[in-house]
C-alpha cells in the first residue's frame, strides 16, 4: 500500500471513531430515580403535609404528570409490567412473588438499550416476578450500580436508583423508620396533629404517628434525590441527562397499596430534560401534563428517547420522543394474588371515571394478610370496627363481600366512596367502561383467569410460557370470564363439563356462590372426581358453603398435602373460607406449619385458618 493511501485509511478511520464517538455523545443519558409506595404525597401536587423541595424544583424545571396510573398496586407486578412493556397478566406474572416466564424471543427493554451503546446499571431492586438472569438485563445490578463505573465516561448511561425510604416496611417498623430518618433534621419532621388523614382512617395518636412516619420517609427520600442530582451535576452531566422520577405505586398503607383506587394506583411522575433534547421532551419548564399514562408505557417511551423502534411484542406506547401517538383514552390495571391472598380484581381508567371489576366479589374487602395487619393502622381500623366508632367511609373495607362492580366519578369523589354502578343515570358510562374491561382482556389474553396451579401447570408440562400458549393453543378466554362471571344457573352447571379446566374451575366458584338444590350438588359431586385439583378444590368449596360432605372433606384433606406448592395454598385458602367446617382438617392445618412449607404463604393461611378455628392468635412470617 502506498504511502498515500495508506494516510488515506487512517484518516477514515480516525473519523469513523470520532463520528461513532461523536454520535454516541449524541444520545441522551436517562437517569431514573424511582421509589417505592407512594402516591402523589408531594409539595408540588399540592400536597402541604410534605416537605420535598428538591422534588418541587425538579418539577418546576419540568413537567408534572397529574394522570400517572401504575398497573398494578404492589411492586413486583408492577416492576414485572415496568422492565418488559408488557402487562404482567399476559405473562403470567401478575402474582406476587411468582415466576413468570418471559416468551421465546422477547427481550426486557435494556437488553435494546445496551445494543444501542448505553450502560444499563440498577441500584438495586429488581423484583420482576419473572424468571431471568440479571447480567442478561444489566452492565451491572447491585448496592453499588452506578453511571460513574461505566469505563468509558463518554458512553450514554440509563441508570435506575430505587430508593426504599418510602416503602411500606419503614412506616409499620418503627426501629426501622427511625434508623433510616436518624439524620433528618427536627424542623423537617411531620408534627401528626396537623396532618391530614384520609377520610376512612380513624383519627388515633398512633394513626397519626404512622401517617407522621410516612411523611418523614419522604422527607428523607427527598433528600436522597437531592444527593443523586448533585452526583449528576459534579459529573458535569446534567445538561446531557434526562432525569425521571417515579413511585413504584400508591402509599403502603391501608385502602392505598394493594388496592386499585386511585390512592393505590395513582402516582408521582416527573420528567426534567435538558434543553438539548427538547425535541424529546417538548415542554416549557413547569408543565402540568394531564394525559393518561402508566407503566405498560414505560419501556416503549425509553426505547423512543434513545431512537430505537418499539418491538412488536411491546403493549405500551412511548409517550416522550419524536412521533408520539396520541394519549390513551384508558388506563387498564389490576390485582391478583397479593403474598398470601387471591382476589382477582381489573379496572379501567380515563380522566374522569374509574370502573373496578371484583371477580371474586364473594371475598371480603379487607382480606387477612399478614404484612398490613401488623401495621398499627390496619389494627387502629379493625378495633374501630369492632367497637362502632369506624368512620364511614371505611365501613366498605370491613364488609363480608364485594359488590360486583364499582363505578367512581373521580373528578367529583376523588377518594371513591361512592359506587355509581347503580345508578341509572350512569348506565351508558358503566356499559362503556365495562366493555372497554372486556376487549382489553380478550386482547391482551388475561391469564388472570386462569388459576395459578393451573397455569403453572401448563407451563411445566408444555415447557412454553402462558403468552405463548395462550396464542398457540384454543384456550378461550372469553368463555373462561363467563363462567367467573355468570350467575346462571343452567349454563354454568353445562360449564362444569366444559373441556377446558379453568372454565370448569369457575363454574364451580360460581356455583358455590349460589343458593343449593340436589341437582346442583349431584353435579358438583361429580366434580370432586375431576382430573384437575383445582377443579376438585373448587367442587368441595362450593359444596361445603352448603354442608360438607365426607368426599368433599377427603378431597381437601388430599391436595392440602399436594406436591405442588399452589395446589397447597389454593387449599388452605378454602379451609380458611369455610372456618368451622374444616375442624376435621386440623390436624392436616397444622402439619402445614409444622413441616415448615416451602410456600411461606401456605404456612400464613394455614396458620390464620387456625387462630380462627381454635381462638389463638399464633404469629408466622
Amino acid at each position: 500500500m502506498k504511502i498515500g493511501q495508506a494516510s488515506i485509511v487512517l484518516l477514515a478511520l480516525i473519523f469513523s471513531v470520532f463520528t461513532q464517538k461523536s454520535t454516541a455523545q449524541e444520545l441522551p443519558n436517562i437517569l431514573w430515580i424511582s421509589v417505592e409506595d407512594i402516591s402523589p404525597d408531594i409539595g408540588c401536587y399540592g400536597d402541604k403535609n410534605a416537605h420535598t423541595p428538591v422534588l418541587d424544583q425538579l418539577a418546576q424545571e419540568g413537567m408534572r404528570y397529574t394522570n400517572a396510573i401504575a398497573n398494578a398496586p404492589v411492586c413486583a407486578p408492577a416492576r414485572s409490567t415496568i422492565i418488559s412493556g408488557m402487562y404482567a397478566t399476559s405473562l403470567g406474572s401478575q402474582h406476587m412473588r411468582c415466576e413468570g416466564i418471559m416468551p421465546e424471543g422477547f427481550n426486557f427493554f435494556p437488553q435494546y438499550l445496551r445494543e444501542k451503546g448505553y450502560y444499563c446499571s440498577n441500584n438495586v431492586k429488581e423484583d420482576y416476578n419473572l424468571n431471568y438472569e440479571s447480567s442478561i438485563i444489566w452492565d451491572e445490578s447491585n448496592r453499588n450500580a452506578h453511571w460513574r463505573n461505566r469505563k468509558d465516561k463518554t458512553q450514554p448511561f440509563f441508570a435506575i436508583f430505587n430508593l426504599i425510604l418510602t416503602h411500606e416496611s419503614c412506616i409499620i417498623l418503627k426501629e426501622k423508620h427511625d434508623k433510616l430518618t436518624k439524620t433528618l433534621p427536627a424542623h423537617l419532621r411531620a408534627k401528626p396533629e396537623t396532618l391530614n388523614l384520609p377520610p376512612y382512617y380513624p383519627d388515633t395518636p398512633k394513626v397519626r404517628e404512622l401517617w407522621a412516619r410516612h411523611y418523614d420517609n419522604i422527607s428523607m427520600m427527598d433528600i436522597r434525590v437531592g444527593e443523586i442530582l448533585k452526583e449528576l451535576e459534579e459529573d458535569g452531566l446534567t445538561e446531557n441527562t434526562i432525569v425521571i422520577f417515579f413511585s413504584d405505586h400508591g402509599t403502603g398503607t391501608p385502602r392505598h397499596k394493594r388496592w386499585l383506587y386511585d390512592s393505590g394506583l395513582k402516582v408521582p411522575l416527573i420528567v426534567k430534560a435538558p434543553a438539548k433534547y427538547k425535541d424529546l421532551v417538548n415542554a416549557k419548564p413547569g408543565t402540568i401534563n394531564d394525559e393518561l399514562v402508566t407503566f405498560v408505557d414505560l419501556a416503549p417511551t425509553m426505547l423512543n428517547l434513545a431512537g430505537i423502534s418499539k418491538p412488536g411484542h411491546m403493549q405500551g406506547n412511548a409517550f416522550l420522543g419524536k412521533n408520539v401517538r396520541p394519549p390513551a383514552k384508558y388506563a387498564y390495571s389490576f390485582r391478583d394474588r397479593m403474598d398470601e391472598r387471591y382476589d382477582m380484581q381489573r379496572s379501567v381508567r380515563n380522566k374522569d371515571f374509574k370502573y373496578i371489576r371484583y371477580y371474586e366479589a364473594y371475598k371480603p374487602f379487607t382480606q387477612y394478610m399478614n404484612t398490613p395487619e401488623e401495621g398499627e393502622i390496619m389494627k387502629a381500623i379493625r378495633f374501630a370496627h369492632e367497637q362502632g366508632t369506624l368512620p364511614p367511609a371505611a365501613e366498605h373495607m370491613m364488609l363480608s363481600d364485594k359488590p360486583p362492580e364499582e363505578l367512581f366519578d373521580l373528578k367529583n369523589d376523588p377518594w371513591e366512596l361512592n359506587n355509581l354502578a347503580n345508578e341509572p343515570e350512569y348506565k351508558a358510562k358503566l356499559l362503556e367502561m365495562r366493555n372497554a374491561h372486556a376487549v382489553w382482556s380478550d386482547e391482551t389474553k388475561d391469564t388472570g383467569l386462569i388459576p395459578e396451579t393451573i397455569m403453572r401447570t401448563w407451563e411445566k408440562e408444555s415447557g412454553k410460557s402462558i403468552y405463548e400458549l395462550l396464542r398457540q393453543k384454543e384456550i378461550p378466554i372469553d368463555e373462561i370470564r363467563t363462567a367467573a362471571l355468570s350467575k346462571n344457573r343452567k349454563e354454568l352447571l353445562e360449564a362444569l363439563n366444559h373441556k377446558n379446566e379453568a372454565v370448569r374451575y369457575w363454574a364451580a366458584i360460581s356455583l358455590g356462590n349460589l343458593t343449593f338444590d340436589k341437582k346442583k350438588l349431584k353435579a358438583l359431586g361429580k366434580s370432586l372426581q375431576d382430573p384437575i385439583p383445582a377443579v376438585r378444590i373448587a367442587a368441595a368449596r362450593a359444596i361445603c358453603n352448603s354442608a360438607c360432605s365426607e368426599k368433599s372433606i377427603e378431597v381437601l384433606k388430599n391436595e392440602i398435602q399436594s406436591q405442588d406448592e399452589w395446589t397447597r395454598l389454593l387449599t388452605a385458602q378454602v379451609l380458611d373460607e369455610i372456618d368451622e367446617k374444616a375442624k376435621p382438617l386440623e390436624s392436616q392445618l397444622q402439619k402445614a406449619i409444622d413441616k415448615n412449607d416451602t410456600n411461606k404463604y401456605v404456612i400464613r393461611v394455614a396458620n390464620r385458618a387456625l387462630n380462627e378455628l381454635n381462638k389463638t392468635n399464633n404469629v408466622v412470617d
